[in-house]
């Protein structure tokens, strides 16, 4: 027996293909990869070009530096070379990669040397890492060189090893996207000869570069790191064979948490901990906490810490923001809640601190339990200026000539009224003002006046007067308690201020999230929710906004819009770029930056349904984190408003083609039987006249006629119904009033199908003094003919059919009654829809009814079905009366009458 232990998990199977055949199907990266210039990176990458395009492999170069080395520069010969585009920047022409004719050109390999290499202002990426990613995201195979000291992750490294920070980084997840890494390697010892050869820089350069970064030591170390970053490859192609042919092993247990702030000793911690991340193979966390007991961080800081959780996204890491009184505590609180194992926290290099409380690493080591705690030292940089999240007290010499005015108010106040009031009226006015700068400036100045209030209160108020000198130590005492009532009065009001502030920002989200909800809500298709959208951005963002939307040929236009907009071939190709490749583009982005339109896709899954393009003003700055995140979130919501718009009116169609489909169907069924039965008796009749001729008696060929022409006539009143039906529905009925008396119409109505009653006793009741109709006659005469069919037809022999009429003064009611078996509650509304039967075994085709029902609709009335009393039906019909009718004769008296065929 097999254990089901054993057998594979189908879903994770399907993962496993899927995840092969993705990696067969994209694009290939290939990175030369060395520790130092000169080993001979771009050489290896000609080489391996050239072996290729012998192997008939369409090898185009987009970008190769030779550095004036003949070598590399006969390595060229015979490839394609793709002419560099010109920018002029500032009176100097630089030359790079041409983007648009690679693409355009779109051979099978690409080479494109020096992957960290910054793009000049202009070009559509700030890096050529990013020109690289769009290469292959258009399906075009790239090779390209990399040293070791532009590895991100390695900056804080190589910076300790050869003393020079190095400026110019590619994030780790690029080197983690190449599908393979050569490690170009050659001694050190070989690489210093070939520097004093000048076959790395030119002379001068070269004799630079030995005293600094080319000495040997460094690049020792620097062959370490870049062998390790290769093995580190290798083990990931590894572990990914292992996972994608469900070889067991041990699984990453490991989740790893980095906590980031405003220091700069961050940038390193976040660099470390991708390194640990990597080396564990483990899953790991950038976290920031934003204090509700502190004051906002100034603005350089915020700048910093922005760059710090931009910096961890390029790293790999998934980055949160908690929020809470402690940062122990809401670091600790998430670390549980989602089973980190480990976490790295800084300390500073740096000895004097002002510190009310032990350092952060201190407490969460304390506090962490089974967690293992990580500490690493901070970067020797000169801190920028400390900030209250650091228990600094920012200096803002207006906010604290404010607390030495509100102090000097309250002694002036006090001075004057002295003598009507104690000392503890005086105290009392002091903290009045300390909680007023407390609410109006924060802490610092809160406790600068709680301060400076003890010194006045002293000064003026306490005897001796005017000296800082106390007669009785009792006023030591009130001066603590003065000092330490104003530090809580201002800790609480700078918490409250804090708390408001966040608050009204979050408030301002959820109202702009929710008017968003609101307007795309009560839209009714895809162009008002487009509109509601650019409604909302412009009122939200502050900028005017459009949607673009593809339309039927695939170009993407302006679909809505809102505000003053200038949309031109340069936005356009913004828009596009946005649009095809799903990511932001514009303005205060790294795509296109100097654009003067910042565009977002609408993108859902792998779906890109649209862009929304944003208009800053001219020297406007970037959006913050928290304006940033609720743009992601206003995004997502606008995107999902237009996929549900869109998806709607799918169905909409979708549920029109199933009707349509379904009254096909209807029509097929009921024509393919009425139609062929008396199509059917008419052939045989006619046949039988024709081969029986002379045989026959008179009596047999007068049934047979009788035959032939009662089912013509039942073929013809099938198609007549057909075609009025279809008229009704078209709007092609054009009405011919005219004034006509109700007992007419019937009449005529009875005239028509008197062969057809029979037996059938059918008794009219018309009320006196009935105003005749304005109707057309002959549509009003088909509509009773069709009741009194329908009766006829559910009616037993010898029972009666009732017709009857009653008026108001603004309106005719007309009842046709029967006694057949009745319709079902149920079934009421549907019997005057077309090709639906009350009794399948009656024959017809479903259309009288709904016949009927439409002439009625189109003289302004209505008609339905009621259960009549004692068993059978009663079809009511509410038709206003159309104006004054003329003078007509007033019948004497109530009509009735026993019509029979």
């Amino acid at each position: 027996m097999i254990d089901s232990r054993a057998r594979p998990d189908p879903q994770a199977l399907l993962e496993r293909v899927t995840a092969v055949e993705e990696r067969e199907r994209r694009s290939k990266l290939k990175i030369f990869f060395g520790f130092a210039p000169g080993v001979g990176k771009t050489y290896a990458m000609l080489e391996s070009a050239r072996q290729l395009r012998a192997e008939g492999v369409d090898v185009v170069v987009a970008c190769v530096e030779t550095h004036g080395r003949s070598e590399t520069a006969r390595l060229l010969d015979g490839l394609e070379v793709l002419p560099r585009k010109r920018i002029h920047y500032r009176g100097v022409q630089l030359e790079e990669v041409d983007l648009d004719a690679a693409l355009q050109r779109k051979p099978a390999l690409l080479l494109v040397d020096e992957l960290a290499h910054t793009n000049a202002p202009g070009s559509r990426h700030v890096k050529r890492w990013q020109d690289v990613l769009e290469l292959l995201d258009a399906g075009i195979d790239v090779y390209t060189t990399l040293n070791v000291q532009h590895v991100e992750s390695l900056n804080d490294i190589v910076a300790e090893i050869t003393t020079v920070r190095v400026r110019e980084t590619i994030p780790d997840s690029i080197l983690d996207r190449a599908d393979e890494i050569e490690l170009i390697d050659l001694p050190p010892d070989e690489l210093l000869v070939r520097l004093r050869e000048g076959k790395v820089y030119i002379p001068d350069l070269a004799r630079h570069a030995a005293v600094n970064f080319f000495r040997r030591g460094n690049l020792l170390s620097l062959r370490e790191l870049a062998l390790r970053r290769t093995a580190d490859h290798v083990d990931a192609d590894v572990q990914e064979y292992r996972e994608i042919h469900a070889i067991e092993g041990t699984a990453p247990t490991e989740r790893l948490l980095v906590c980031v702030g405003a220091g700069p000793g961050s940038a390193r911690l976040l660099r470390a901990g991708r390194r640990s991340a990597a080396a564990l193979h483990a899953p790991w966390i950038a976290a920031t906490v934003e204090l509700t007991t502190r004051t906002p961080l100034s603005e350089e800081d915020r700048r910093r810490l922005e760059a710090h959780l931009i910096l961890a996204e390029s790293l790999g890491a998934k980055v949160v923001r908690l929020s809470g009184h402690r940062v122990v505590d809401s670091i600790l609180e998430y670390a549980r809640k989602n089973g980190i194992t480990r976490i790295l926290v800084g300390k500073s290099r740096h000895k004097l601190r002002l510190r009310l409380r032990a350092p952060i690493f201190e407490d969460i080591a304390r506090q962490s339990g089974d967690i293992e705690v990580q500490v690493i030292g901070g970067d020797a940089e000169p801190a920028a200026p400390p900030n209250l999240d650091q228990d600094w007290i920012s200096i803002r010499w207006k906010d604290y000539g404010a607390a030495t005015l509100a102090v000097a108010l309250a002694t002036g106040f006090s001075e004057l009224g002295f003598g009507l009031f104690g000392q503890p009226d005086v105290v009392m006015l002091y903290l009045l003002a300390i909680m007023i700068i407390g609410i109006r400036f924060g802490r610092g100045p809160s406790l600068f006046a709680a301060a400076l209030s003890v010194a006045s209160f002293d000064f003026f108020f306490v005897p001796p007067h005017y000296t800082f000198s106390i007669s009785d130590v009792q006023y030591a005492l009130t001066f603590g308690m003065m000092f330490a009532v104003g530090f809580v009065i201002s800790t609480l009001t700078s918490r409250l201020r804090f708390q408001g502030a966040a608050t009204r920002l979050r408030e301002e989200r959820t109202a702009a999230l929710l008017a968003l909800s609101r307007e795309v809500g009560a839209a009714v298709d895809e162009r008002h929710v487009a509109e509601a959208i650019c409604r909302q951005a412009t009122e939200v963002f502050g900028w005017p906004a459009t949607i673009l939307l593809p339309n039927e040929f695939g170009a993407l236009v302006p679909f809505a819009e809102a505000g003053p907009v200038s949309y031109g071939p340069q936005e356009s190709a913004v828009a596009h770029w946005a649009f095809e490749l799903g990511k932001n583009a514009g303005w205060g982005t790294d795509t296109l930056p100097g654009s003067r339109i910042a565009c977002f896709p609408l993108r859902a899954g792998e779906t890109t349904f649209g862009v929304l393009a944003l208009w800053p003003q001219e020297g406007d700055k970037a959006l913050d984190r928290a304006h940033a995140d609720l743009l992601e979130a206003f995004l997502r919501q606008s995107t999902l408003a237009i996929e549900r718009a869109r998806y709607a009116e799918e169905a909409r169609t979708a549920a029109l083609r199933a009707q349509n489909e379904s009254l096909r169907n209807s029509l097929l069924s009921a024509v393919s039987h009425d139609l062929r039965t008396p199509i059917a008796a008419i052939i045989g009749s006619a046949a039988t006249l024709r081969d029986s001729a002379g045989r026959l008696t008179e009596a047999q060929n007068k049934d047979l006629l009788e035959t032939i022409s009662e089912e013509g006539e039942r073929l013809e009143r099938l198609v007549s119904n057909l075609l009025q039906m279809m008229r009704l529905e078209s709007g092609a009925v054009d009405l011919h009033r005219e004034w006509i008396p109700l007992e007419e119409i019937v009449g005529s109505s009875l005239a028509r199908i008197e062969k057809r009653s029979k037996e059938r006793p059918i008794h009219i009741d018309l009320a006196k003094h009935l105003p005749p109709l304005f109707v057309d006659p002959i549509l009003f005469e088909q509509l009773f003919v069709n009741l009194l069919e329908n009766a006829l037809k559910h009616t037993p022999e010898g029972t009666p059919i009732d017709i009857s009429a009653q008026s108001n003064r603004d309106s005719v009611r007309i009842e046709v009654s029967d006694r057949g078996p009745g319709i079902a509650a149920e079934s009421r509304e549907k019997v005057f829809e077309k090709f639906v039967r009350g009794d399948s075994n009656v024959p017809g085709a479903g259309l009288g009814l709904a016949i009927c029902a439409g002439i009625v609709t189109a003289h302004g009335g209505s008609i339905s079905a009621l259960s009549r009393d004692g068993g059978g039906v009663v079809f009511k019909i509410e038709l206003p009366i159309g104006g004054e009718p003329p003078a007509v004769p007033v019948m004497e008296e109530t009509r009735s009458l026993d019509a029979r065929s």
